[in-house]
C-alpha cells in the first residue's frame, strides 16, 4: 500500500476535501473494477461519466476519489481530490504508483495516420538484432522483452500503460517504443510518460467521426509534439505538409526526413520489385525486402530514430536490410499458377493509394489488378466514397465488401463506398460475403495478375454486432489457392 502523499499528480489539483491520511492499495478508473482500500479517478468519457458512480465506487470499497467536481454527498471518512483534467491525473497517479517507469526506459513515440505500427515494430525489431531489450505497445501487440501479447487497442489506457511500462523496467528493457493514437492524446492516456523523442508519419483522411473536423485531427496530432521536452528529439516527415506544423512551438530537438527534398535524412529508391527495393539512404545502398515508397518512408524514419537514439550509420543499416514486413503489411502470397495476392492493413483512402501506387510500379502493365477492399461500420463515414474511388483509380477491377461492419448493415456501408464510384459500370461489383469476394476475385485472376486485398491484415476476425468471428484474409487467400 502507498500513501497518499506518494501519490499526488505533478500538475492540475485544485483541492483536496476529507481525510488526507490514506493508504492507498489500488487504483481504477472502471467503478466495476473498485477494490477495498482503491483509489477510484472518475473520468468523463463520450459513453458514460466516471463522476456518477463515485457513490457505487465508495460502496465497493474505494478509500479515495479524484474528480473534476466534488460530489453533491460527501464522506468525512473518504478522501476527495478535485483537478482540472482527471485523464491527466491518472496518468499522473498511474506512473507514481507504479514508480515512474518511463524514467527508466527510453521511450519512442510513433504517431500519425499511416505507418504507426510498421514504424513501431520495426524500431523493436531493429533494437533487438542490436542487442538490447525492448518493449512495444502497438495496434497489433504489446511485447515486454519477448514475451507478446496481442493488443485491444493501438494505445492502451493510462492505467495498463503504466503497468505495462513497469514490467519493461522489471525485465531489464532500455527502450521503449509505442504508437500514439489521436485519441491516446486528446483523452490523456499518454499523461505521466516522459518521452525520450517522437516521430510523425503523415496526416490524412481518418478518424473524423471522432474529431469531427481535420483541424481538430491535426491539433490532436500535434498535441503529442506539443508535450516533449527539450532533451527530446522529434522526427518530422517533412514529404507531408503538416511535418513543420507538428513542431511549431515544440521545445524538442527537431530532425526532419524525406524521401523527396533535402532534409537531416534523405532516402531514393534505386529498384522496386515485388520482393524488396535497392534504396540509397544517406548516401549508402541499401537492399531491403519491403516494397513502395512508404515502406521507404518508413525504413527512414527507423533509421533516423535509431540514430537519435544514439546509434551508428554503420551498425543501423545492415539490419535494416534484415528486416522483414510486419504482418498484414504488404504480405505476399503466389499460387501455383503464377497469380499474386497481397494482403494489406490499408483501411484509409491514402493508405490504399500508396499500396496500389506501389503495385503499379512494379508490375509489367500486361496483368490486371483487381482490388478487394470494404470499410469499416461505427467509424469515418465520409472515407467511404474517397476509398472506392482511390481502389478503382488503381486497379482494373475493384470487389466491394464487407470489412468490419460491427453494429452497421454491410450492405448499407457498401452502398456509401459506391456513391465514390458511379458510372464505373463492370470495373466494380459489390459482393457483401467476405469470403465470396476474395474467392471471386481469385477465381476471375489470370496467371500474372495481381490481387490486393485491402483493409484487414494481420486481423483474424470480423466484428458483426458486436460479436467477433475467426476470419483470415490469408488463410482464406490459401485456401483458394489450394483449389486452382
Amino acid at each position: 500500500m502507498k500513501h497518499w502523499a506518494e501519490l499526488i499528480p505533478e500538475t492540475g489539483m485544485v483541492e483536496t476535501i476529507g481525510n488526507p491520511d490514506i493508504y492507498i492499495a489500488g487504483m481504477a478508473f472502471d467503478s466495476r473494477k473498485v477494490l477495498r482500500d482503491f483509489l477510484f479517478i472518475a473520468q468523463r468519457g463520450t459513453h458514460s461519466d466516471g463522476h456518477d458512480f463515485i457513490a457505487l465506487a465508495i460502496e465497493k470499497g474505494a478509500v479515495a476519489v479524484v474528480c473534476e467536481e466534488f460530489p453533491e454527498t460527501i464522506d468525512p471518512g473518504i478522501l476527495y481530490v478535485k483537478v482540472d483534467n482527471s485523464g491527466t491525473a491518472l496518468g499522473q497517479i498511474a506512473s507514481a504508483w507504479y514508480g515512474f517507469p518511463s524514467r527508466k526506459l527510453k521511450v519512442t513515440g510513433v504517431t500519425g495516420t499511416n505507418g504507426k505500427t510498421s514504424i513501431a515494430t520495426l524500431l523493436y525489431r531493429l533494437f533487438t538484432k542490436l542487442g538490447y531489450k525492448a518493449g512495444l505497445i502497438s495496434t497489433i501487440s504489446t511485447i515486454v522483452g519477448d514475451q507478446e501479447e496481442t493488443a485491444t487497442h493501438t494505445t492502451p489506457d493510462a492505467l495498463r500503460i503504466q503497468a505495462l511500462m513497469a514490467e519493461m523496467a522489471e525485465a531489464g528493457c532500455d527502450y521503449c517504443f509505442m504508437e500514439v493514437s489521436s485519441h491516446a492524446v486528446v483523452q490523456k492516456r499518454i499523461s505521466g510518460i516522459e518521452f525520450s523523442g517522437g516521430i510523425f508519419t503523415n496526416l490524412t483522411h481518418d478518424h473524423l467521426d471522432y474529431h469531427k473536423t481535420f483541424a481538430e485531427y491535426l491539433k490532436a496530432k500535434k498535441g503529442f509534439f506539443d508535450i516533449l521536452p527539450a532533451s527530446a528529439f522529434a522526427i518530422i516527415n517533412t514529404d507531408d505538409k503538416n511535418g513543420k506544423v507538428m513542431v511549431q512551438n515544440c521545445k524538442a530537438r527537431q530532425v526532419t526526413f524525406s524521401t523527396r527534398s533535402l532534409a537531416d535524412h534523405h532516402c531514393k529508391v534505386l529498384e522496386s520489385h515485388f520482393d524488396g527495393m535497392l534504396l540509397n539512404i544517406d548516401g549508402q545502398e541499401v537492399w531491403t525486402h519491403f516494397v513502395g515508397r512508404f515502406n521507404a518512408s518508413n525504413l527512414l524514419a527507423v533509421y533516423a530514430a535509431s540514430l537519435a537514439l544514439g546509434q551508428k550509420k554503420e551498425e543501423v543499416l545492415p539490419v535494416i536490410s534484415q528486416l522483414t514486413p510486419v504482418a498484414g503489411r504488404f504480405e505476399t502470397i503466389r499460387s501455383s499458377d503464377g497469380k499474386m495476392a497481397i494482403v494489406d492493413y490499408a483501411h484509409t483512402p491514402d493508405a490504399l493509394k500508396n499500396v496500389l501506387s506501389a503495385i503499379d510500379g512494379i508490375r509489367s502493365g500486361n496483368e490486371k489488378v483487381i482490388t478487394v477492399v470494404g470499410a469499416g461500420g461505427d467509424r469515418d463515414k465520409t472515407k467511404r466514397p474517397e476509398m472506392a474511388k482511390e481502389a478503382l483509380t488503381g486497379s482494373d477491377l475493384v470487389i466491394l465488401t464487407s470489412d468490419n461492419p460491427r453494429t452497421e448493415d454491410p450492405e448499407a456501408i457498401i452502398r456509401d463506398m459506391e456513391a465514390g464510384v458511379r458510372n464505373a459500370g463492370k470495373k466494380v461489383i459489390s459482393i457483401t460475403n467476405r469470403r465470396e469476394a476474395i474467392k471471386t476475385a481469385i477465381f476471375m485472376a489470370m496467371p500474372g495478375d495481381i490481387i490486393l486485398i485491402a483493409g484487414k491484415g494481420h486481423e483474424n476476425y470480423q466484428e458483426i454486432h458486436g460479436v467477433k468471428h475467426h476470419f483470415d484474409d490469408k488463410e482464406v487467400v490459401r485456401e483458394f489457392f489450394q483449389t486452382i
